[in-house]
């Protein structure tokens, strides 16, 4: 007998004929001898519908009111549902979240699990009942009714599986699985088999939508297997796990539109700029996305970073404060961009990577406004009318188009069969910024180009030159262009520091360019779940370096790591400050 938990969207319960047949579904599992429990979102479009209502009222409801309004769409598609369920001869119980057990914080609209009671839930299947459960909603310490904000059901559907140590957690919905990129942005997508969890945290805006990222910090931080399948055909679907072993170099392209970008020009290149920046947009919930720092240059540095087009008012209102408080040169903006990534597995051990997406990008004659990069992912920004053509050049350059997973799903084992008191202390804050580990690369040396001409193919043009030197690039950083001019930099294994230099000597001379070299860096990378989806974490990572005079000269960022370069001299003590800041001594 196992333990299932299934999830059906809105899309798959848009009407009782889709109810019924989810349910059926639901039904097979549970006459199989599982134990069955069922998260359900609203029906269809009834959130839009809901929403409509309350403007047709006020043109400001109160989230509070939001939250009451909004959690009674999935009490209509819990209680149809069980309905469908007992017509076909079983035993089945609706839900909410607060009869679950679901606690949360007082955000209203956009609620983060603290915690879960189990008794209620495990009493019911283990007296054969399936269970189904209203999700997206929650009650805070004082019972009033929250919402978990987009994503929510997923985020409920896998919060109750690591809590009831399910076997799996079934994801169905209107696509058969997860694509190496949106079947919506490119006709040539294919459906991927299985997929790591970190690689899906990096994916999260592909599969046509189909899983939000805070469902997928909730599986890796908890080891949830996700299966994601269609609701309206049979088929394997793609299996999401932290025992997936595929070893692609590119496993998919990522387009996230809704895009923005500030820049902070000439900030004083001293301890604690970025902390002062980043802790104020920090105070007001506004979670960052593509943090770049370049190497500064005569005693100032640009600090650029993304935003949503949501936050960009708020966020530009901050920015512009701190960097008159800074004496910063200024602020530019641009709502019109586009982040393009590339991820996979592979890519540590892959060589050339990211000059295949460069050339890709150049010879489609699209622009690269900024890079940054991790273990898993290359991600550039570009005009957001270049957005789909850019994933159509890198998905095609990838051998992306065309292409058959041809690996087999992962041997999955049950979510945490172990010492009950243990998840238990997991769970308490659920839903918290979880650090991994802070690990400190002494290695690597730093080079930079300066006066980069600002055109398309400029980055494939260095990254061309640095393969056919056979060398081995981690960090890559363009930060974005002022006056038409661009400013790259990498780093290398500091064995092979001459080798870059003369590489770099080539470029620049070539294209008209500077080149400045650091001998030897500190890198620092932490890794850890919900480093995207929580305000703050950069201000974290950077208050106590700031505190202890030490300036940082380079970021970069992803899903789950952010890299920061300091000075040599400073890494050891560095690392021992982070440690210590994020509990992991």
């Amino acid at each position: 007998m196992a333990r299932v938990v299934q999830k059906f969207g809105g899309t798959s319960v848009a009407d009782p004929e889709k109810i019924v047949r989810a349910a059926e579904k639901a039904a097979l599992r549970h006459a199989a001898g599982d134990q069955v429990v069922v998260v359900v979102s609203a029906m269809g479009k009834q959130t839009d519908l809901l929403v409509g209502l309350a403007e047709q009222i006020t043109e400001s409801p109160s989230a509070r009111e939001m939250d009451m309004l909004l959690s009674t769409g999935e009490q209509v598609s819990v209680s149809l549902f069980a309905m469908a369920l007992q017509s076909m001869g079983h035993r089945a119980v609706s839900l909410t979240g607060g009869q679950i057990g679901i606690r949360t914080d007082s955000s209203h609209t956009k609620a983060r699990i603290q915690s879960i009671s189990t008794d209620h839930v495990k009493g019911l299947l283990e007296s054969g009942a399936i269970v189904i459960a209203a999700g997206f909603q929650g009650f805070d310490p004082d019972g009033n009714i929250t919402t978990l904000g987009r994503g929510g059901s997923d985020t409920t559907a896998v919060a109750l599986a690591a809590v009831l140590n399910a076997d799996r957690c079934e994801i169905y919905t209107d696509v058969d699985g997860i694509y190496t990129t949106d079947p919506r942005v490119h006709g040539n997508a294919a459906r991927l088999v299985t997929v790591s969890h970190d690689e899906m945290l990096e994916l999260a805006s592909l599969g046509a939508g189909v899983m939000h990222s805070r469902s997928i910090e909730f599986a890796k931080k908890f080891g949830v297997p996700i299966v994601v399948r269609s609701s309206f055909e049979d088929g394997p679907g793609t299996e999401i796990s932290s025992g997936s072993t595929s070893r692609r170099t590119v496993s998919g392209v990522a387009l996230a539109k809704d895009e923005a970008r500030i820049t902070v020009e000439d900030v004083p290149d001293q301890p604690g700029a970025s902390h002062q920046l980043f802790a104020e947009l920090a105070s007001r919930g506004i979670s960052v996305d593509m943090i770049i720092q370049n190497a500064g240059t005569g005693g100032t540095a640009d600090i650029s970073f993304t935003v949503t087009n949501q936050d960009l008012p708020t966020a530009l209102e901050i920015t512009n404060c701190v960097a008159e408080r800074l004496r910063a040169a200024g602020v530019t903006h641009n709502p019109d961009v586009a982040k393009v990534s590339i991820v996979g597995s592979g890519m540590v051990d892959a060589e050339g990577v990211a000059a295949t997406l460069f050339n890709a990008l150049s010879a489609a004659k699209i622009n690269v406004h900024m890079i940054t990069t991790s273990e898993i992912k290359v991600s550039v920004l570009v005009d957001r009318k270049n957005g789909e053509k850019s994933v159509a050049a890198a998905h095609k350059a990838f051998g992306l188009d065309g292409f058959i997973d041809k690996s087999s799903p992962a041997e999955s084992g049950p979510v945490h069969k172990s010492d009950p008191l243990e998840v238990v202390r997991r769970l308490e804050g659920m839903e918290d910024l979880a650090i991994e580990d802070c690990q400190l690369d002494m290695s690597q040396a730093l080079v930079t180009f300066l006066n980069l001409r600002d055109t398309p193919g400029v980055a494939a043009a260095v990254f061309e030159e640095v393969g056919r030197a056979g060398l081995n690039v981690d960090m890559i950083v363009q930060s974005f262009p002022r006056n038409g001019q661009a400013e790259i930099s990498f780093t290398v294994p500091a064995s092979d520091r001459q080798r870059a230099l003369a590489a770099a000597e080539n470029i620049a001379q070539a294209c008209g360019a500077e080149t400045t070299d650091v001998s030897e860096v500190a890198k620092l990378s932490i890794t850890g779940v919900g480093i995207r989806s929580h305000a703050g974490v950069a201000d974290k990572l950077f208050a106590p370096l700031a505190d202890a005079g030490i300036n940082i000269d380079l970021i970069s960022t992803s899903e789950v790591r952010v890299n920061v370069l300091v000075a040599a001299e400073h890494g050891k003590r560095s690392l021992s400050i982070l440690r210590t800041a994020f509990a992991l001594e």
